[in-house]
Parts: structure tokens; C-alpha cells; sequence
């Protein structure tokens, strides 16, 4: 794709490698057979060429965002599909990241949509705010229903009081301990991220892979000063309150470098992992530069960390057959796509993969909130879509696809809760609901 940037605006280094993306870009058009927006609308500008067009657009005339711009890159699901398929190596994902932040550096939303978005920037990386948020939504979750009008506004509020889980899991001391000693001879030291929403939302993700890796012969230590990973609010375009979390985890995991080592960061949350495998890009051009590169090069999903540790079960096969949910931010994000499966296939589950696997659930992070229509339908399909796999329950690798998913069909659990009680671990409690 031919640009015409001037020499003033290259030398912006976000700019630069905008150019650098959309030379890249051939116009080929494979990216709109695998985007689940452009499947679901059929619109050229919902498809990843025509948000390419209107990105290009935007930033080589150095003009504000308009709604158009602001409509379509909102309505990008982040599934990087699009990456996975395109033939030229078009790096989708950082020039989104680009638009995102310069829309919501130069374009001012109607009221409604800016208080949703500062609401959920301030509540969802703060556990503490994040559980009596959902406290409250709980309480008013009976009213989705009653919440009058099809417009915008009202779909997200009926999303907000949907998604809200009825009731929430206590508080886990576990997951909050600083260190957890291996097990035996001590085999390696790892630091887990335990999240923010997770933490809230499912505990028992965070204390099985506490289990697990300890059992194995590896210690585990949670670091202070570690938070939110900062993928919600760089999704959202919000620049300085990204960067805020990740230079905090920076900080936390630094300090652990320094001071015993790490052989690994891991990470069982994959859209965070996305993120994190990504800070060496993100800080290129900052003072903690190094240290970026070196947690993006130490950062490991869990199933990552248990192929490398030689992970074993130690219980007989269940007979359960799995219909396995391959999260975007893993497979498409990280490019982790048969290890999960083969983990599960070596703890003695049976696996099967639904048509339409590189489909996006449609959670992606906030999206289910801020589009819930969208949202919703792309729910239905893969829900629709694991049904014909004569399952006994559903496998993920990530809490936002597992919530996504969760509610009305099969079961729907971690892969690493499955792992971990086949490894000695209990029995996941969703499976004796």
C-alpha cells in the first residue's frame, strides 16, 4: 500500500511504524474471509482492509477522528484473525492499538459512551471497586429486563446487569500469598499474574495453577506491586493509564529478576499474556526499554510453562469428552494453538474443536459491554457451534471467554483446573454443579 507521510509526521515513532504496517498492506482482502464483524454485517469498512482505508485516512491527513472512524475500529473485536491469515504479515494488532488511541485523543464521544468507558477504565482493573460493582450489579440484575428502549445505551446497561454474576466466589487468601514453595526438589521459580477481573470473577483459575506448578516441583511467588496487565484500558485507547499498570508490573517483576530470579512469568489469563508478550513493543522508546524486552521474552502461558516442566497426570482418565475453546488473544494473539489440546489429550480427555474455531466468542475484553449486540450474536454462533460436538463440558484459556461463554449450556472451565485435578488436584466444582 502506497503512502504519502511527510518527514515531520515519521518522525513520531507511532507513526512510523503505522507507515511501516500499511506498506506492508496489499489489498488483498483474505483478512475479511476470517473477520467475524465483516461476516457478521457484510460492511467492507467492518472488515480489516477497510479499517486499514480509513486508519490511513485518518493519519496521513493528521486530522481528528470523526464518528465514522470512531464507529468502525470501536466495533474491531481485537481478535487478530485477520493476522493469523494474512499471506503479507500486515501487523494488524499495533496499528489498531495506533487508531484506538489517537480516536480517543481527538474525537469527543457523546456523554453516554465517555461515562461507560471511564467507568469500566476505573472499575475492572481494581479488584477491590470490580467486587462490590458486581455486588451492586447483582442486586439490580433481576431489572435487565425492564430497562425500556433498543437504543445503544440501554442494550449496554441490560449487558452490564446480564453479565454480572448472580453470586460471586469469597475472597482467596491463596491467591494473595506472596510465595509458594515447590513441592520436593525445587525446580524452577516462576511469578504468576493473578490478574484483576479474574481474581474477582473465578479464583479457583489462579489456585489450581498455584497447585499445579508447586506440585510440579516449582515455586511460586506473587509479587507486591503487580496489578492489572493494562490490556483493558490500551485496548480502549487509553495511552497513560496502559502504560501506568504495565510500568507497575515492570517495577514488581523487575524486582524479582534482580533478587532471586525468574525462570518465567506466567500467565493464565491469554488476552493478558497478548499484552505482557507485547511490553517490549510497547516500552521501545522508554527509559525501562530492556527491561520490557526481558518480561516480554520471560512471559509464558500456563500451558506453556507446563509442556516445558513435563507435566504428567497422576489419576486414571475420566471418560469426559472436551469441546475445546480456543481463546483469540491465545491462538491467534500468541500463536498457541495444538498445546493446549495436547495437554488435555495426555490428561486423558477426549477433544474436539468446534467448526468455526478461529471465530471470535466475542467477549474481547470490554467488547461484550460496549457491543453487546455483536457480541451476543457471535455467542449464539459459537454456542450453536459447540452444541453438535456431543460434549461434557467446555475448556478455555482465558476468563473472558470463559464468562462469555458461561450461563446456559455446558459447563465451561479453565484448562488448567482440568489439568490440575488430573495432576492430583479437586475435582473442578462446575463439573459437580
Amino acid at each position: 500500500m502506497q503512502t504519502t507521510f511527510t518527514a515531520e509526521q515519521l518522525r513520531d515513532p507511532d507513526t512510523a511504524e503505522a507507515n511501516k504496517i500499511l506498506r506492508t498492506c496489499v489489498h488483498c482482502g483474505m483478512c475479511t474471509a476470517t473477520c467475524p464483524t465483516f461476516l457478521l454485517l457484510g460492511d467492507e469498512l467492518d472488515s480489516p482492509r477497510g479499517r486499514i482505508y480509513l486508519i490511513k485516512d485518518m493519519l496521513e491527513n493528521g486530522r481528528a477522528a470523526t464518528e465514522l472512524e470512531a464507529r468502525h475500529v470501536d466495533r474491531c473485536l481485537s481478535c487478530l484473525s485477520c493476522m493469523t491469515t494474512c499471506p503479507s504479515g500486515v501487523h494488524y494488532m499495533h496499528l489498531v492499538d495506533h487508531a484506538r488511541r489517537h480516536i480517543e485523543e481527538t474525537y469527543r464521544r457523546p456523554w453516554p459512551e465517555r461515562a461507560l468507558r471511564s467507568v469500566l477504565a476505573r472499575v475492572l482493573p481494581r479488584p477491590g471497586l470490580f467486587r462490590l460493582s458486581l455486588r451492586a450489579a447483582a442486586l439490580a440484575r433481576p431489572l435487565a429486563r425492564l430497562i425500556p428502549g433498543r437504543g445503544t445505551t440501554a442494550q449496554r446497561l441490560r449487558a452490564m446487569l446480564t453479565l454480572a454474576p448472580a453470586a460471586l466466589p469469597p475472597r482467596s487468601p491463596m491467591q494473595e500469598a506472596p510465595l509458594h514453595p515447590a513441592e520436593g526438589t525445587r525446580r524452577g521459580r516462576v511469578a504468576l499474574l493473578t490478574g484483576c477481573a479474574q481474581k474477582v470473577l473465578d479464583p479457583t483459575i489462579n489456585e489450581a495453577t498455584i497447585r499445579l506448578l508447586t506440585r510440579m516441583g516449582i515455586e511460586v511467588v506473587v509479587p507486591r506491586g503487580q496489578g492489572c496487565c493494562g490490556a483493558l484500558t490500551h485496548h480502549m485507547g487509553q495511552h497513560d493509564p496502559a502504560m501506568a499498570a504495565a510500568r507497575a508490573n515492570l517495577q514488581a517483576w523487575g524486582a524479582e529478576i534482580e533478587g532471586q530470579g525468574l525462570d518465567a512469568i506466567v500467565i493464565n489469563a491469554s488476552g493478558c499474556g497478548t499484552t505482557v508478550k507485547d511490553y517490549g513493543f510497547m516500552f521501545r522508546d522508554e527509559p525501562e526499554a530492556a527491561l520490557a524486552a526481558k518480561i516480554s521474552e520471560l512471559a509464558m502461558d500456563v500451558t506453556e510453562v507446563l509442556d516445558r516442566f513435563g507435566y504428567r497426570p497422576s489419576r486414571e482418565a475420566p471418560g469426559l469428552t472436551v469441546a475445546y475453546h480456543s481463546a483469540c488473544s491465545l491462538q491467534h494473539g500468541q500463536k498457541i494453538t495444538a498445546l493446549p489440546k495436547e495437554l488435555l489429550k495426555r490428561a486423558g480427555f477426549a477433544v474436539k474443536e468446534p467448526a468455526e474455531p478461529h471465530i471470535c466468542c466475542g467477549s474481547a475484553g470490554t467488547y461484550n459491554l460496549l457491543q453487546p449486540g455483536i457480541a451476543q450474536a457471535l455467542r449464539a454462533r459459537k454456542l450453536e457451534n459447540m452444541a453438535r460436538l456431543d460434549a461434557d463440558l467446555v475448556a478455555a484459556g482465558n476468563i473472558g471467554c470463559i464468562t462469555q461463554l458461561s450461563g446456559d449450556a455446558l459447563p465451561v472451565v479453565h484448562t488448567v483446573e482440568l489439568l490440575d485435578w488430573m495432576a492430583g488436584g479437586p475435582k473442578p466444582a462446575k463439573l459437580s454443579a
